[in-house]
């Protein structure tokens, strides 16, 4: 029997320096199938031609036609296996003003001539899954409605300032702030959501049988966790946010994967607009009062200990009345057994929390008690 080889994905280069195309290629030919072009025009006529192109990479400065130009005519055609691919552009240290162009017009992704194989070779492979992601939803979107009854959502999650961010601190630090998130998603989403790389600093989570409530939530609880994040370079403490859109399909079969990302993008400006460091869906910005169900969001109670140890009381102090919501099931707990007298009622009332929000069924009773008794015995 012969054997059946696997395809690899296939990437088009676009350079008219046939150095960089060579080292380019050398870096990633065992990975990838490559195929190149000289300029703009060339690369473009490869586009329409060979369908099975997954990834671009493109060089700003060519003759006939630059990188802008390819990047234009790419997001601007009617062909959706056209307009829809990642497109990695190949951009100078120091050519910031390019960069952010580039990014304007749709660049998913930058590397610069340097970048080390690993880093290049995991960049290009991100894109690729994204666009085999995208590739996959659509093909199969109708079976995804049919088994999810059409209740699809989806989140983009873009790190606010981010340009802002490469441009005092370099490049290399915004990478590694992209990475964290990255990381951060891939551990908290399900296993049948799917994370896809949009751009630098930006993702998008595709979430079969989860309505805007729940991923609400989970917006808010990542958020939340990446406001803990303090990250330190050189004498600098780097703090970063997040600033999240939601759209769902609401049951709706013609809603394409590619509208649903739009309408998350375009809330994510939304709220970029109002300053950031918020999440946004249809209805306006999202808050814990405004997700029903799934309102009550759990802190780390390890991480705040944490912070008092570390000196960082402040920070705790930010989060006392939901820290206060989450141990007290603990309290209550241990009230109910070693009888403390905790004047948990006190408590409660400080935090703002009322009775509706306590967990076991402490009576009110009970705690009225303790609260006497704490008050005689503090005499």
């Amino acid at each position: 029997m012969s054997e059946v080889v696997a395809q690899l994905p296939r990437v088009l280069i676009v350079d008219d320096s046939r150095m960089v195309r060579a080292s380019l290629i050398k870096q990633i030919r065992d990975k990838f199938d490559v195929r190149e072009e000289v300029d703009g025009e060339a690369g473009w006529q490869s586009l329409l031609l060979d369908p099975s192109i997954e990834v671009v990479i493109s060089d700003i400065g060519m003759p006939r036609l630059d990188g802008f130009g390819l990047l234009a005519r790419i997001r601007g055609s009617r062909l959706s296996r056209v307009n829809t691919l990642p497109v990695l552009i190949i951009s100078g240290e120091d050519e910031n003003e390019a960069r952010m162009k580039a990014q304007s017009m749709g660049a998913t992704d930058f590397i610069t001539k340097g970048t080390p194989r690993v880093e290049l070779v995991a960049r290009i492979e991100a894109l690729v899954k994204l666009a085999q992601t995208r590739r996959e939803l659509e093909e199969s979107r109708e079976q995804l409605v049919r088994r999810n009854r059409g209740d699809v959502s989806v989140m983009v999650v873009q790190v606010d300032g981010y340009d802002k961010l490469c441009e005092s601190y370099g490049h290399s630090v915004g990478q590694l702030v992209h990475r964290k998130l990255s990381k951060l998603l891939s551990a908290k989403v399900r296993k049948e959501d799917t994370i896809a790389h949009l751009a630098e600093g930006q993702f998008a989570v595709i979430s079969p049988s989860a309505d805007l409530d729940a991923c609400g939530a989970f917006a808010l609880r990542l958020r939340r966790a990446i406001d803990t994040i303090v990250m330190t370079y050189k004498e600098h403490r780097i703090r970063i946010s997040l600033t999240i859109g939601l759209a769902s399909a609401h049951g709706d079969p013609n809603l394409a994967l590619e509208e649903l990302l739009q309408l998350a993008a375009s809330r994510v400006a939304d709220g970029a607009l109002l300053g950031g460091n918020r999440v946004v869906s249809e209805a306006g910005e999202v808050t814990p009062d405004t997700i029903g169900r799934f309102s009550r969001l759990a802190v780390s109670v390890d991480h705040a200990l944490t912070q008092i140890r570390s000196g960082s009381k402040d920070e705790a102090r930010k989060r006392l009345r939901e820290l206060v919501y989450t141990i007290m099931p603990l309290l209550e707990l241990m009230e109910d057994d070693f009888r403390l007298s905790l004047n948990l009622l006190a408590l409660a009332e400080k935090a703002q929390i009322t009775s509706l929000d306590m967990h076991t069924t402490t009576s009110t009773a009970t705690l009225v008690s303790n609260t006497s008794a704490v008050t005689q015995w503090r005499g």
